[in-house]
């Protein structure tokens, strides 16, 4: 069994190392489209060192970013190139490839950066936090109470961007002598105001309930995901209803751990393939684009794990149902939302449509979801978080400046590091 195991995973990362080579031929060939920006032209960056399988915590971005882009130059710095293959293909604003450390340090000398953002706490993000004479800024990719949110890494940054005051009151209770009040600026969820698309079924008198889970974790404490305890019933329940359409969205990374997961899965993927085709009219959909947002306004009612998908919804103010965790070791705030929110356990997932009913239409419930909504994000009329965002970032420019200012005889130093490994040929990194 030992010598099986070792054999797997030989053959994982020579593929993994094959894959990785033929990115890097592909962005060879694709570099002289997508030249450097003009030195001086650059004053606000997105550093994103991660690859690929984790470009969704950018995409919710896109469309902030864009709108970013008419007040300040913006570009995104990748390090992968399966990630940049992608964004070249996808990203509103410019992206950058910049895989060795000294392509880094050429691009860093050459632009005026003022602000960098940050939407994960890849290992990789400590070879940009060494520059110093810019604002590193920690945008997350979405608001949630997982334990994620409050990681002693939010110290690491200038400044992070949060949702609202129940973000401030989560890092002010987890994170020991942080300065609550100059590091965290909330902004609301200016995605929200971003949330559309056309909606790949014709809308009829069916509820639509969006099912939209995540992953299964890869330790107890953030073990979230539902789709193996609640989904395939709750999946097999809705879609065996005539009034009822389901849209599942299931985390990209869903199985990556666990094979009954990942089963599970697949499971509930080809139930919805099979019922569209005994019969096209119920439209059921298995979604997995590149697009989100217009699942979260066109669902009636909507399903999610402990994630940020949670926060995303409560941003519409739409019905809103929260999985139980079947893991007693899942580590879940209560203190916040999830103390009050609709939680679905998984011996009710085989009556969904009877719970789902009463949160769409009862009265308390709506309240409640209405308080939250507001704690969470703040003002959600449309529009007025994205003007947050923009205030947020025009504040700390303004800030950059004066601190410019004040260092404008300083004598400027290398801040390369000799003893940094420029080479990455590790097998992921892709």
């Amino acid at each position: 069994m030992a010598l099986l195991k070792d054999f797997k995973t030989a053959r994982k990362v020579v593929r993994t190392m094959l894959r990785s080579r033929r990115n890097r031929r592909s962005v060879a060939g694709l570099l002289d489209e997508h030249p450097l920006p003009v030195p001086g032209s650059v004053s606000i960056a997105v550093y994103f060192a991660d690859t690929k399988v984790n470009l969704y915590q950018m995409r919710q971005w896109y469309a902030p970013l864009e709108e970013l882009s008419k007040r300040f130059p913006v570009a995104i710095i990748a390090r992968s190139p399966s990630a940049v293959l992608a964004l070249w293909n996808e990203a509103p604003v410019p992206t950058v490839y910049l895989r060795r450390v000294s392509e880094l340090e050429q691009f860093v000398a050459e632009q005026p950066l003022k602000i960098i953002f940050y939407v994960n706490q890849n290992a990789k993000n400590f070879q940009m936090f060494r520059y110093g004479r810019m604002w590193h800024v920690f945008i997350n990719h979405g608001e949630s109470d997982k334990m994620y949110m409050t990681t002693n890494q939010f110290k690491a940054y200038d400044f992070s961007f949060v949702a609202g005051d129940a973000a401030l009151d989560r890092l002010s209770y987890k994170l020991w002598d942080f300065d609550i009040k100059k590091k965290a600026i909330p902004i609301g969820r200016p995605q929200a105001d971003h949330f559309a698309g056309d909606l790949p079924y014709t809308p009829d008198d069916r509820t639509v309930i969006l099912y939209a889970p995540t992953w299964e974790g890869d330790r107890d404490a953030a073990a979230y995901g539902s789709i193996e305890s609640h989904g395939v019933a709750l999946a097999k329940a809705v879609i065996a209803s005539d009034k009822h359409r389901l849209i599942y969205r299931p985390h990209p990374r869903s199985g990556v751990v666990n094979g009954a997961y990942k089963r599970a899965n697949i499971d509930i993927i080809a139930a919805i393939a099979e019922a569209n085709e005994s019969d096209p009219s119920v439209q059921h959909v298995y979604d997995d684009g590149k697009e989100m947002g217009w699942q979260l306004v066109a669902a009636d009612v909507a399903i999610t794990d402990v994630s940020a998908m949670v926060y995303d919804r409560l941003a519409t103010g739409k019905p809103l149902i929260v999985t139980r965790p079947l893991s007693e070791h899942a580590e879940i705030d209560e203190g916040g939302y999830l103390g009050s929110c609709e939680w679905l356990r998984a011996d009710q997932a085989g009556d969904i449509l009877a719970i789902a009913e009463r949160v769409q239409f009862d009265t308390e419930a709506k309240e409640r979801l209405g308080y939250w909504a507001e704690r969470h994000f703040g003002d959600t009329t449309p529009g007025a978080a994205t003007a947050r965002f923009h205030d947020a970032v025009e504040s700390l420019v303004a800030l950059w400046h004066r601190h410019a200012q004040i260092h404008i005889g300083d004598r400027l130093v290398t801040e390369a590091d000799p003893f940094e490994d420029d080479e990455d040929e590790s097998p992921d990194a892709e």
